[in-house]
């Protein structure tokens, strides 16, 4: 490694001539065929074998209904995919051809003219090898064999004299009885199925190939490598790696895309083969990076150069998103601190865990990763935590998340599992950390890295089965030095050579070294799943603490149009039916908990419709709790990301977005109780405490009201003063006893509504005294009038009474509500944009309104309430 002397001049580059390396894709006139068979039929690539199926009309859709059992004989084969091609003239005279997998999903044996090249083991890894001797003047043939990874992996599992310890590979949907062969490989962990995801085990060419092809050298890597910025100054090693052809002088450039003007240089002296410099740059004053709502998601456009004898022979471009990110782990008064620093300043952090959005990867267009992030943005998140068990992600993801400004926690893609890690299989690991990290640690955006999802669980999990099934301790100590091994060695080690700025955490949850989460929660984060999974009540939400609530969730179906697109059979809508039950992997057990939870905190409902009404609803006031829970308790608690963002399926899950990106209830109140301010009321031993929490990183004056009011408008006690909100915390603004509030009302009658307004903007938010099951709803008189607007319609709706949770529908999955399940007060009208190509009388026909009241009254027994069947529909053209 070479420091090179930097000129702090502003120069303009003075090369003219290009040289740079030039790239073919190999991405047509692909086949393919079963191994065995004799058939080809065309293929796509990127792609993967089920959708090459799908489109040849040899397997139907595996999302409908209940097709996914009868695609599983697809993992139990080998397939062929091959192509022709002829290598474009300018590319065949260059020095250095390299052929370049981006992606092979999994166990692959790459042909060019029949000539092995590449043994790929590694869906993660990227792939490349020199192919110009191989390569001919006229056609090529590139072939790619994939190995079922059934065949290579049960050997595997059935030489041990132990099993690795591992949850949800869902192999008795494969007709693996108990052989749960995943961990064996390094694929992507949710496609042999998840608690929210279906056993679709792919293979295929699943990301770009091309040649690759330069004369004299090419920039193997460039590494942005922030060692110091503050609002002053950024000290910044762009550490360059060149592979070089032969012994030559290099003048190195880093250069501001937008002025034109030389930021950074300096001149190394090349040798053939690999080579690394760093050019040192200093820019002063620079324009820092703010998470979504603390600023402007701002990201430099920086041009390299690698210039010889006045050729400029290779060049990369990068927009870097200049930040301080820290992690701050230090001792205090109860425990040890976990939050994140951006740019000196503390941040609350507000997101989800987010997974693949398809089982099917090559399908996740752009159009689908803008919209994905886009949601989250809408809705005030600042960060998006990449699970463990799906996949290291396409840069179009990570390119979205950084100019929205999220923030995005990185797991290393294992989970819920124990998993081999010696020998071949370590190395492997070793390089497939290496070739994701140098992949996206220009990323400012990337937080941390993370080694596992839940896997110290399942080592405790595995301790504890060992000892019940009186199995040799011996094998569980091979799997927890092998789990310490890779996560407490390796993976930290590798992080802290190619990414050492950035911090990394062994697990998650994870507060230390062989010490359970649950046990020390004043100490990291946390994994609470005390409130679904060991169905605690909601209230427990209240009382459970962490220092940064890392998952937590509650589940919910899809709304009736979601289902109808992958059940759109009527005798198919009930939860218990065959089809329901396909698409709700968390078992009959998940149901019962959904129907259970209705019951103790609503009410019991039967009719399908209104039960995913009334579930969305559940699941949306459950999270609400939750993270009103989390944000009162600031700076204790400083964040909350809940499980999860979006599906990679139709199904019942966890999600607040479903498969088709429609909001559920949850999402939509996300925008409220993740809001730069928060208002909650809560009551405890007697008294009610309304908290004013900001996220503004200066004090704020402000107007604070809070009115009791009766579920048909009288206002029974009123609070209003004006204020400063403290900056970046939760502070209490009202302490008053219960009895005092109630005013001689039932609690059940009413409900507290509390609003702070900051300018001309005001933050509202609505709490009760008793759980919804127990409000006395009076009947409302709902009316609506649809007006044509913009892209679609205006909604106006109003009611006389307080109507909770107000949902709006019309047929199909393109449409937009900008809100939706909302709570109207008695008297009030809320106009909602809608976007959608329906006019706005064929709208106003289709146009359903539900509301929680409604579907507890006795006349309610078609799914819809009476009055919504009586209510007023006025459209205006």
């Amino acid at each position: 490694m070479k420091r090179l002397l930097i000129s702090l001049a502003v120069l303009f580059a003075s090369a003219t001539t290009i040289a740079a390396p030039q790239r073919q894709l190999l991405h047509d006139g692909w086949q393919f065929k079963q191994q065995r068979g004799t058939n080809w039929f065309a293929a796509t690539v990127p792609g993967v074998v089920h959708t090459d199926l799908m489109a040849n009309g040899i397997i139907e859709d595996p999302f409908f209904r209940l097709n996914e059992r009868g695609v599983q004989w697809v993992d139990k084969e080998d397939w062929v995919y091959t192509t022709t091609f002829t290598v474009a003239k300018d590319i065949l005279n260059k020095e250095h051809i390299d052929l370049v997998f981006e992606g092979l999903d999994t166990y692959a044996d790459v042909y060019l003219n029949d000539e092995l090249l590449v043994k790929a083991d590694n869906m993660f890894r990227l792939w490349r090898v020199d192919v110009k001797k191989y390569l001919r003047e006229g056609e090529n043939t590139l072939r790619v064999y994939f190995h079922s990874v059934v065949k290579v992996d049960m050997p595997k599992w059935e030489a041990l004299p132990f099993q690795y310890y591992r949850w949800n590979d869902q192999s008795a949907n494969g007709g693996l009885l108990n052989r749960k062969i995943s961990v064996f490989c390094r694929k992507a962990g949710y496609h042999y199925g998840w608690d929210w995801g279906p056993r679709l085990v792919t293979s295929g060419i699943w990301r770009p190939v091309y040649l690759e092809a330069w004369n004299t050298l090419r920039i193997s890597d460039l590494f942005y490598n922030q060692n110091s910025v503050t609002e002053k100054r950024a000290d910044i090693d762009v550490e360059f790696e060149i592979l070089s052809q032969k012994e030559a002088m290099a003048q190195l450039r880093v250069i501001d895309e937008h002025t034109g003007k030389t930021l950074a240089k300096g001149s190394t002296m090349l040798k053939a083969g690999e080579n690394k410099a760093i050019v040192p740059m200093t820019i002063s004053k620079p324009k820092l990076w703010w998470s979504n709502g603390l600023g402007e998601a701002h990201r430099y456009a920086f041009r390299t150069e690698v210039e010889v004898d006045g050729v400029v022979a290779d060049s990369r471009h990068h927009d870097i998103a200049m930040r301080s990110l820290k992690v701050i782990r230090k001792e205090d008064s109860d425990g040890r601190s976990f939050y994140f620093e951006l740019n000196g300043k503390r941040v609350f952090i507000k997101g989800a865990n987010y997974i693949p959005c398809d089982s099917f990867l090559p399908r996740v267009t752009d159009k689908v990763y803008e919209q994905t992030i886009a949601d989250a943005v809408a809705v005030n998140m600042n960060m998006l935590r990449v699970w463990g068990g799906g996949i290291y992600e396409n840069e179009k993801f990570y390119e979205e998340c950084e100019k929205n400004g999220l923030l995005v926690w990185q797991d290393f893609m294992f989970a819920c599992a124990l998993y081999p890690c010696e020998g071949e299989m370590a190395e492997n690991i070793r390089q497939e950390a290496i070739d994701n990290i140098k992949r996206l640690r220009n990323y400012g955006c990337i937080a941390l890295w993370c080694g596992n999802n839940e896997c110290y669980d399942t080592l405790l999990a595995c301790k504890s089965s060992f000892k019940k099934k009186g199995i040799d301790m011996r094998y569980y100590d091979i799997q927890k030095a092998q789990f310490d091994y890779q996560y407490y060695e390796l993976l930290p080690e590798v992080c802290a050579k190619y990414d050492p700025m950035r911090y990394y955490h062994p697990m998650s949850p994870w507060v230390g070294k062989d010490i359970e989460a649950g046990t020390a929660k004043g100490m990291g984060d946390y994994h609470y799943w005390g409130v679904w999974g060991h169905r605690h009540p909601f209230e427990r939400y209240n009382t459970t603490r962490s220092r940064f609530m890392s998952e937590y969730g509650f589940q919910s179906f899809p709304e009736l149009g979601s289902v109808k697109c992958y059940a759109p059979n009527p005798e198919d809508w009930n939860i218990h039916s065959e089809v329901m039950m396909s698409h709700q992997r968390g078992g009959r057990s998940a149901n019962s908990k959904i129907s259970d939870y209705l019951a103790k905190e609503y009410w019991p409902q039967n009719d399908f419709e209104k039960f995913l009404y009334m579930g969305q609803v559940m699941q949306g006031d459950a999270i609400k709790i939750a993270v009103e829970a989390h944000r009162r308790d600031m700076p204790f608690c400083q964040g909350s990301l809940y499980w999860q963002h979006n599906d990679c399926w139709p199904v019942a899950s966890w999600s607040s977005r479903d498969y088709y990106g429609r909001w559920k209830a949850q999402h939509y109140f996300a925008r409220y109780f993740f809001d730069k301010y928060l208002l909650s009321a809560y009551q405890s031993d007697g008294r009610v405490r309304v908290y004013v929490v900001s996220d503004n990183q200066s004090n704020t004056k402000a107007e604070f009201k809070v009115e009791v009011m009766t579920l048909t408008g009288k206002v029974v006690k009123s609070y209003c003063k004006s204020m400063v909100v403290p900056a970046n915390t939760s502070t209490i603004m009202l302490d008053e006893a219960t009895d005092a509030m109630l005013a001689g009302e039932k609690a059940e009658n009413l409900v507290i509504v509390s609003s702070l307004k900051v300018g001309d903007k005001c933050y509202t938010n609505n709490n009760y005294f008793v759980k919804q099951g127990a409000l006395n709803f009076p009947v409302c008189n709902i009316t609506t009038k649809v007006e044509k607007c913009g892209e679609g319609v205006a909604v106006t709706v109003s009611s006389d009474n307080f109507a909770r949770a107000v949902y709006l529908a019309v047929e199909g999955i393109d449409n937009h509500f900008e809100d939706n399940y909302f709570d109207l007060l008695p008297g009030a009208s809320r106009t909602i944009k809608v976007k959608t190509s329906l006019s706005a009388e064929e709208f106003a026909k289709q146009l359903k309104v539900m509301h929680l009241g409604g579907c507890k009254t006795s006349e309610a027994k078609s799914g819809v309430s009476k009055i919504e069947k009586d209510e007023e529909v006025h459209f205006v053209s």
